[in-house]
């Protein structure tokens, strides 16, 4: 049985179906503190928002996900006034540049996601536009962020980690007694229960394993292998996932590839293991390129026949 969740007003994911083509989830970070790219989307004074944008879309994003506050182990925080300045300019300028009346349809369809943990950064930017709140704490780290969702009425992207950006990863926040992949499976299912409490609908809620919050490399590589497994678990069956996993350290040290923006090949290889253990959506950076993996992929672990491109 396959479960429908809205991502804009145009577009729906719908989860356990091998006729679907995986969604690109694009990365734009707005930090000049990003552990892979270094802030260039905010600092390249040569390009103009719209441009970076309409690259995005261009490359094949099916969604843009927009962040102003960086998740990287020990990243410094800012105000929530500064990551709602950071992010709202281009979350409006997006939203405006898919309703023009001479918009191609590839730039209507696409979806604005909010990269943030903060509730007050959530609800300013689905007011300005957006679609989706993607919380890598799952509300953890703002007790008003599920309540806050639930007013908004938005699509929530609940993703496993514990502690906080600066404590994932210690060995207390890694280690996980007994099976790792029921565990987190546990773990998932009281997020979803958190939010359904708060009045989230069940059909509003995307599921994201974490990979490489609160886990080893080892960890990260056992998800990979063990998807299915988790998609699967009781308690999570017929939601949509998300898995991001580009340029992730595990992958520089499996490659041997020190700089982040350079890890395009070992990043290929977790998308195709994630489509094949059937995610929804995969994260990206390298839009273009992994547009072109997740096609090969689709074509070799989904079925394409009912699915237009």
């Amino acid at each position: 049985m396959s479960s429908v969740t809205p991502v804009s007003s145009q577009t729906w994911l719908h989860s356990s179906n091998s006729t679907t083509r995986t969604q690109i989830m694009s990365i734009l970070n707005l930090t000049p503190d990003s552990f892979s790219d270094g802030g260039r989307a905010q600092t390249d004074g040569s390009v103009s928002t719209r441009q970076n944008l309409e690259r995005h879309i261009r490359d094949g994003a099916d969604i843009v996900d927009i962040g102003g506050q960086s998740s990287r182990p020990h990243a410094p925080d800012v105000s929530a006034d500064e990551e709602i300045a950071r992010i709202l300019p281009t979350i409006r300028e997006l939203n405006n540049l898919r309703l023009e009346p001479d918009a191609s349809m590839q730039t209507k369809r696409v979806s604005i996601s909010v990269d943030t943990y903060r509730a007050p950064v959530a609800a300013a930017a689905i007011e300005a536009g957006a679609d989706i709140v993607n919380d890598i704490s799952a509300g953890q780290l703002d007790p008003d962020m599920l309540r806050t969702c639930a007013k908004l009425g938005c699509t929530v992207v609940l993703m496993h980690m514990r502690g906080t950006p600066s404590t994932m990863t210690s060995k207390t926040n890694t280690t996980y007694h007994g099976d790792l992949i029921a565990t987190i499976a546990k773990e998932l299912r009281q997020r979803v229960d958190e939010a359904q409490q708060a009045g989230i609908r069940r059909w509003r809620i995307i599921l994201d394993p974490g990979i490489g919050f609160a886990k080893t490399g080892e960890q990260n590589l056992q998800i990979l292998k063990r998807l299915r497994e988790l998609i699967e678990a009781k308690g999570l069956q017929n939601l949509p996932w998300v898995l991001g996993s580009s340029r992730k350290g595990f992958i520089g040290k499996l490659s041997g590839v020190k700089d982040p923006a350079a890890r395009g090949y070992g990043t290929a290889a977790t998308v195709a293991a994630a489509i094949a253990g059937g995610a929804d959506v995969v994260r990206v950076h390298d839009v273009a390129e992994m547009k072109q993996v997740a096609a090969v992929s689709d074509a070799i672990w989904r079925s394409q026949e009912d699915t237009p491109r």
